[in-house]
């Protein structure tokens, strides 16, 4: 692992996904930028103190020094924005696996050349977009696949949180919030973080393709350089109308991640903060509260869930779920299509951010996403 150390809240996260699933066994990395806070974290965790490494360089250095069978086979990256980029590089580039925090990058060009790099190297590259990992997401995707709501009409998918709120009003006290730092955060503050998610969970659950977008974004102070709110309607393929709404000012929202999905025949609804419930609305019946651990399920959903029906499931399940797949990948086992995230789906997650910049600063215009 790179970073995740003592301050880390998404680190704890990834240990814990890791473990359920009995597939991996975290033994060493770069914890700190501190070495002594690296070594002291190790410790803390029980493991070997000589591969707790003081930078990536010297992890890289480290391990492929040692013979194949006793080397670290799987990195998690878990930095700020700005390093996801040249660590998971530099570690593709050493034939390393990479599972990744989002955004995946700082910009597409970086995105498009680490794919070009994964299949040159021919390793696994797992992005973790962790709501794809749900059982009812799952589910969602496999009835849409199977045409239970038929042809697409409308996707709605929204994505509130409320903590930047306390902060953004104060000038000094937002600048201390990295996440609003260009430098560290990249282009974007609310799409980049929160909206890629709506957007990813769009494409992930109906298999369409986001053509175009038209974004409106509000930074609120003129002082304040990303994005902390903002609104993109899609035109997805075959003509079907999409909206993605983010925002970090939806004042006391927690962690409010919804998608809807209305076709001819009927319509499907997700929220994050209840994810054991997926809502389906089929066209002229009764409306049905579908969820996981039964037999009505999909394949998918079903190899996705873990405790037996009533025992409700959260996000270290579902970020398991994602290693889960990605270490079928690894040891070359067959799995089930959208098993995890790759870097195709960081390249779209990019590409979707730079189109949403470029639609609201050119005028709020149609933007093409090229693929």
């Amino acid at each position: 692992m790179i970073g995740g150390g003592h301050s880390s809240f998404i680190g704890i996260v990834h240990r814990i996904a890791s473990y359920i699933g009995e597939e991996y066994k975290l033994v060493g990395g770069a914890f700190d930028t501190d070495h002594g806070r690296a070594i002291d974290f190790a410790r803390s965790l029980e493991l070997d103190t000589n591969r707790a490494y003081p930078n990536i360089d010297a992890f890289v250095s480290g391990e492929t020094a040692l013979p194949a069978d006793e080397r670290i086979e799987a990195v998690v990256v878990v930095t700020p924005n700005f390093l996801h980029y040249p660590m998971a590089k530099q570690l593709i580039e050493a034939g390393f696996h990479v599972i990744c925090e989002k955004p995946v990058t700082n910009t597409a060009e970086e995105a498009i050349e680490l794919e070009e790099l994964v299949a040159k190297h021919n390793v696994v590259f797992a992005l973790t977009h962790t709501y794809t990992g749900y059982p009812m997401v799952r589910q969602m995707k496999s009835m849409i696949a199977n045409g239970i709501i038929g042809d697409i009409h409308k996707v709605d998918a929204q994505y509130y949180q409320g903590w930047i709120n306390p902060v953004i009003h104060d000038k000094e006290k937002r600048k201390g919030v990295w996440r609003l730092d260009p430098a560290k955060a990249g282009q974007s503050c609310c799409m980049g973080d929160i909206g890629v998610h709506a957007f990813n969970m769009i494409e992930y659950t109906t298999g369409l393709k986001t053509e175009k977008v038209l974004a409106d974004l509000n930074t609120l102070y003129e002082d304040n350089p990303l994005d902390i709110d903002g609104t993109a309607m899609l035109r997805l393929n075959n003509g079907i109308r999409g909206l993605v709404r983010a925002s970090q000012i939806a004042t006391s929202e927690e962690n409010a991640l919804q998608i809807a999905v209305y076709g001819s025949k009927g319509g499907l609804r997700w929220e994050q903060e209840n994810p054991n419930y997926l809502y389906y609305l089929p066209e002229g019946g009764i409306q049905q509260v579908l969820k996981p651990g039964h037999d009505y399920n999909s394949e998918f959903a079903k190899v996705s869930t873990k405790m037996a029906p009533g025992h409700p499931e959260g996000i270290f399940d579902s970020m398991a779920n994602l290693y889960s797949g990605a270490a079928k990948a690894i040891k070359g086992e067959d799995y089930i299509d959208g098993a995890f995230p790759t870097i195709r789906d960081g390249v779209r997650g990019m590409k979707f951010i730079e189109a949403v910049l470029a639609s609201d600063k050119n005028g709020n215009s149609w933007t093409e996403i090229v693929d």
